[in-house]
């Protein structure tokens, strides 16, 4: 980048360049004016506001950063967790929301699939992904992040899926973050009727020092008896700033399988919105959270019961190191139509340190009378007679806390469907369980 770029900031010159530097149609870039408008309205995040009362960022600044207007180049591009040992039928690459790599095999191209970069297939496809875009999925009205984003976005990532048309090979998406480096990726999947697929998802920053903002929102699209397996991994480096607006709409009799994992981030405030839009509609959302240091991840989750005979199920659980904190904030919505819904959400919790603090929020707002809906949470530190029983079968301390957490997570990988993705998980927080008193 040049240094005249570097020195914008996130001002109007920042945004007015952007506009300039980018071929985009008309309706997209007035979607972009009247979003930056929204944001300049906005104000940041108060903490006297419920959800973020115990979230802080004050110490978060804007200004450190810079509205990414060119694309970046860095020596060693990560290559992710996820895929290794995978045929994959895809992969899409972004570095600070731009696109680094992107390839489809031909014979789901000839299927008329889209995956890769979002900037360029709105270009070439528009006819396509402008009524989603345009129906705006992550409201940019919910806050100064969401219409940030959808002023600002620079690249990110797009999946659809024709109707009829299944996907046996797992799609694989990774965004990069360079060293101080702003990403302000949207993702778009699409699966139209009868479509099936499965996505693999995952973030990582240049190094384990580098610093960044990351402010992005996913977005997906069920229609009617579609069914898509998603796996979501973060793992920035400790040093970025995350947030993220996340939603999904699920059609008629369609399923969602969301397992989504989050080690990365010095602080993250994520809203998981997922809405049973289509009676029938079924969704299973899988949350782990791996904490460490001074870490605060927060993550807020919304089952939206909006069509009768729905069922959702949500499951998060969390360890927790040193001195890091995590926050739920879990809530089933039924609506009164949404009769026959069967709701469930549960979140536990494992301290690994006397100051580490979990934050269970769960919570019901029911307006139909014929429904099922449940939720509960636990907090506890690990038994020690559990360590104990480990090391008088040969394990060492550290050896048996690592056994116990990834036995704590197991409910969870075991639903994922690819076993070397369930493998990548279990090892990538493995490596970070420490032996503690």
């Amino acid at each position: 980048m040049t240094q005249a770029m570097t020195q914008l900031g996130f001002t109007q010159e920042a945004f007015d360049a952007l506009l300039q530097a980018r071929d985009e149609p008309a309706w997209l870039q007035e979607i972009r004016r009247e979003s930056w408008q929204k944001y300049q309205q906005f104000d940041w995040p108060a903490r006297d506001e419920e959800e973020w009362f115990r979230t802080d960022i004050r110490m978060f600044k804007l200004d450190k950063f810079n509205l990414p207007l060119e694309q970046n180049s860095i020596d060693n591009m990560p290559t992710g967790l996820l895929c290794d040992g995978l045929e994959l039928g895809g992969q899409s690459i972004s570095l600070d929301g731009y696109s680094a790599h992107s390839e489809l095999s031909a014979d789901l191209a000839s299927k008329g699939i889209l995956f890769g970069s979002l900037a360029g297939l709105v270009k070439t496809h528009g006819d396509i992904l402008r009524p989603h875009i345009e129906r705006q999925i992550v409201d940019r009205d919910t806050d100064k992040f969401s219409a940030l984003n959808a002023a600002c976005w620079s690249g990110g990532h797009v999946l659809y899926v024709p109707r009829g048309v299944v996907v046996k090979e797992p799609l694989h998406v990774l965004s990069v973050l360079s060293n101080g480096g702003a990403d302000l990726g949207k993702t778009l999947v699409i699966l139209e009727d009868g479509a099936e697929a499965t996505l693999l998802t995952e973030t990582e920053s240049e190094s384990d020092t580098a610093e960044g903002l990351h402010c992005g929102t996913m977005e997906i699209v069920l229609g009617t008896d579609a069914h898509l397996r998603y796996v979501s991994l973060q793992d920035w480096s400790p040093r970025v700033w995350h947030f993220a607006h996340q939603k999904a709409i699920v059609g008629r009799d369609s399923t969602l399988q969301w397992t989504m994992a989050a080690m990365g981030s010095r602080l993250a405030k994520v809203n998981q919105h997922v809405a049973l839009a289509g009676e029938g509609a079924q969704t299973q959302v899988n949350g782990v959270l791996f904490t460490e240091g001074k870490q605060h991840l927060s993550y807020h989750t919304l089952q939206h019961h909006e069509q009768p005979s729905c069922r959702s199920d949500f499951l998060y659980k969390s360890a927790l190191q040193d001195k890091s904190r995590t926050v739920w904030r879990g809530m089933i919505k039924v609506d009164a139509e949404a009769q026959r819904t069967d709701g469930y959400q549960r979140n536990d919790n494992m301290l690994l340190s006397n100051s580490a603090r979990a934050d269970s929020i769960p919570g019901l707002e029911i307006e139909a009378d014929d429904v099922r809906c449940t939720h509960g949470s636990t907090t506890g530190q690990v038994d020690d007679e559990l360590i104990f029983y480990a090391m008088c079968r040969g394990f060492t301390r550290k050896e048996a806390i690592r056994a116990i957490v990834i036995g704590f997570f197991q409910q969870i990988f075991d639903r994922i469907t690819i076993e070397s993705v369930r493998d990548a998980l279990g090892d990538a927080i493995a490596r970070r369980v420490r032996e503690y008193d």
